[in-house]
């Protein structure tokens, strides 16, 4: 429990715990009611269910970036993976209870001490802060400290559960052989003017025949003939100016993004003690490894000890000093940090900037001109509104209001002016002949009513009518024939000894290809096919009108010299563990959890579910 990682973990749990606590109002529950089940002997508190929901709910929304309600989680079922995580915790708890599996007194206190939350102005614990964090939360202390020891307990269980695990190389060396495996060949092509026959010109049996086997191809989608009128902030944008005052308010209210002070783009890797950091930073310096090897050597993702852009005030002086003193990126350290000392990983260095009112002062007022027009559009819903409830016409509309008139043909496919948006698309496509008209919100803030005049139904173009695209068919056609007899004729000579260079087909050498290249100019079936064939095999690929001859000349295993590709097999190494570690640890939850017995009590979790918006 003294370990770095088991901190981490406490600190993030007790900072869900509090902070969800506190911003629910756990309190509201009430009753004798205190949990919504059990796992064995272990009860799954409303408290433990409720964060989850909430600490659920918060990143969500900060991944949509705006408010998730409670109803939208359940629509794709989000509360019940919720539910799934509270009860496979409490089966763990349980086994370790069962199992006798405890922290001691000192590994709670120690916790709690460190927890952010409970510190004082001078930084060190304070029992009042303690007393005052737990009272808000509706906590008393000895709940608290027994889920501060469950919790760990359980994670002791899981620790035990898991360590070790390790894919056995022969894994990952099958995934990495096959990823970064190489392979060089040739490839010719063969185009419309390399067609060795003259195709002639069709006749009116060949254009017929053509007709009528590709019917789809010159028949007319279901076209529906609609007329609007429409409203959107952009009309009504040059009709509004905004006093200057107003725009220097918008200026300074948003000065952070306007003036920038310098700034790194840090990355951070923490280490037990001073003298492992100095002896991780000889190395990196030596050339004997990198930040990021290290960081994989840990199971850490880059993204993992990135701490993003920094500017030197969002840094304690201890750090910004020596951080911000290097002229150039490179790594900084160790230096001390809460979590102990650390290596900083410079990635970049941003220059202080500053964007003068002056220079987005056009910008500001057509935001702030926008804005204004959307309320003012807003503004003309109701009584438009209400015209449509008398029965006016689109006509009328655009005499009485704003709106203007407007007329589009829209297919499947249409995807131009009012058809751009999502909601006027959906209900022109919905909309029958005669139905009475609706006003549409835009996704932009715009208002518009739309009114089905006709519907062309599918109709096959009259042969007359689309000759040349018949034509023009007929000769693709005729061409593609034509090149494969010709390519499988080539083929044939090629497997006589001959080879491309000497039939005069100029084929383009690739060297040494993995299966993820990319080849300027040729179809990806062209790479999938190399990499389908024996060394000195050949084979054809279609192309737009074209045809492609492979001829395979080498199979070469990864390139164990690359640093990329040494570290692709650390990171499959690594997710290949990771993956078995994930399996065990459900089937070892899933597998306790059956055999202590689970009880849920549906009333109490509604309960809960109707306290959310």
């Amino acid at each position: 429990m003294k370990g770095t990682g088991s901190k981490i973990f406490v600190y993030i749990l007790l900072g869900m715990l509090i902070l969800g606590l506190a911003g629910f109002g756990v309190g509201s529950f009430g009753g004798n009611v205190r949990s919504i089940g059990k796992v064995g002997d272990t009860d799954i508190s409303i408290d433990d269910y409720a964060t989850a929901l909430q600490s659920e709910l918060r990143n969500v929304s900060q991944q949509a970036g705006r408010s998730v309600s409670l109803r939208e989680m359940q629509a794709v079922g989000l509360d019940r993976q919720v539910l799934s995580r509270v009860v496979t915790a409490a089966a763990l708890q349980n086994e370790a209870a069962r199992l006798g599996l405890s922290v001691g007194d000192e590994n709670v206190a120690e916790e709690i001490r460190n927890v952010p939350a409970f510190a004082g102005v001078d930084g060190n614990f304070d029992r009042q802060a303690y007393e005052f964090a737990l009272q808000q939360s509706n906590l008393n202390s000895s709940r608290f400290e027994d889920n501060i020891r469950r919790d760990a307990s359980a994670t002791l269980l899981q620790a035990a559960i898991t360590a070790g695990v390790q894919a056995p190389d022969t894994y990952a060396d099958t995934l990495f052989n096959y990823l970064a495996e190489r392979r060089s060949f040739k490839w010719a092509r063969l185009g419309e003017n390399d067609v060795a026959v003259d195709l002639g010109e069709p006749t009116q049996q060949d254009l017929a025949a053509i007709y009528a086997e590709n019917p789809e191809a010159f028949t007319l989608p279901e076209t529906r003939q609609l007329s609007y009128a429409y409203l959107t902030p952009e009309m009504l944008v040059d009709t509004i100016d905004v006093p200057e005052e107003e725009l220097r308010e918008a200026y300074d209210a948003n000065i952070d993004e306007y003036v920038q002070p310098e700034r790194r783009i840090l990355y951070r890797l923490g280490f037990a003690d001073d003298a492992e950091g100095t002896a991780a930073l000889d190395a990196i310096n030596a050339g004997e490894t990198s930040f990021v090897d290290l960081a994989f050597q840990r199971g850490l993702t880059l993204d993992d000890t990135a701490m993003g852009e920094v500017a030197r005030e969002d840094l304690p002086a201890s750090l910004a000093e020596p951080i911000f003193a290097l002229q150039d990126t490179g790594i900084v350290g160790p230096l001390p940090t809460d979590l102990g000392p650390a290596l900083f990983r410079v990635a970049a260095l941003l220059n202080a900037q500053e964007t003068t009112f002056e220079e987005v002062k056009d910008e500001l007022q057509l935001t702030a001109a926008l804005d204004r027009a959307i309320r003012a559009v807003a503004a003309e819903a109701e009584p438009i509104d209400d015209l449509l409830a008398g029965g006016a016409t689109l006509e009328e509309l655009a005499d009485e209001t704003e709106m203007r008139l407007g007329s589009i043909e829209m297919t499947d496919s249409t995807d131009g002016g009012l058809a751009a948006y999502q909601s006027f698309r959906e209900a022109a496509m919905a909309a029958a002949v005669g139905d009475f008209a609706e006003l549409i919100e835009l996704d932009d803030g715009g208002l518009v009513v739309l009114r089905l005049d006709s519907i062309r139904e599918p109709t096959v173009q009259p042969i007359e009518e689309v000759t040349a695209s018949v034509t023009e068919l007929w000769r693709e056609q005729a061409t593609m024939t034509a090149l494969r007899a010709q390519a499988e004729t080539t083929l044939t000579v090629l497997d006589q000894g001959l080879s491309l260079s000497g039939l005069g087909l100029g084929p383009t050498s690739e060297t040494n290809l993995t299966r993820d290249a990319f080849i300027d100019g040729i179809p990806p079936a062209v790479l999938s096919e190399a990499f389908l064939l024996e060394p000195g095999k050949r084979t054809l690929v279609d192309g737009n009108a074209e045809i492609y001859i492979v001829e395979l000349t080498e199979i070469a295993g990864p390139d164990t010299d690359n640093p990329d590709a040494s570290a692709l097999r650390d990171v499959l190494a690594q997710q290949a563990s990771q993956s078995m570690i994930q399996d065990l640890y459900t089937v070892f939850a899933t597998a306790v959890q059956q055999d202590a017995g689970l009880e849920l009590d549906d009333a109490a979790i509604n309960a809960i579910h109707a306290q959310f918006p």
